[in-house]
């Protein structure tokens, strides 16, 4: 019985220090844009940058060549 009196004092620190957690991520903007992270993984370029002289002979390059 009096390992209560160490444990609910505990688990409420425990638990206080959580809501603490999620308050300061919620007031800072951690979740303001959810999507975006995932969105602009698939936008990413794979494309070399070369400059646009470069770019323009091998575009007028064909494939039969």
């Amino acid at each position: 019985m009096r390992i209560l009196f160490l444990l609910i004092p505990m688990a409420l620190g425990v638990a206080g220090v959580a809501l603490w957690a999620f308050l300061w991520a919620v007031r800072t903007g951690q979740f303001d844009d959810l999507e975006g992270p995932a969105h602009r993984i698939l936008m990413d370029d794979d494309d070399p940058r070369l400059p646009g002289h470069l770019r323009s002979r091998d575009d007028d390059k064909s494939l039969n060549d």
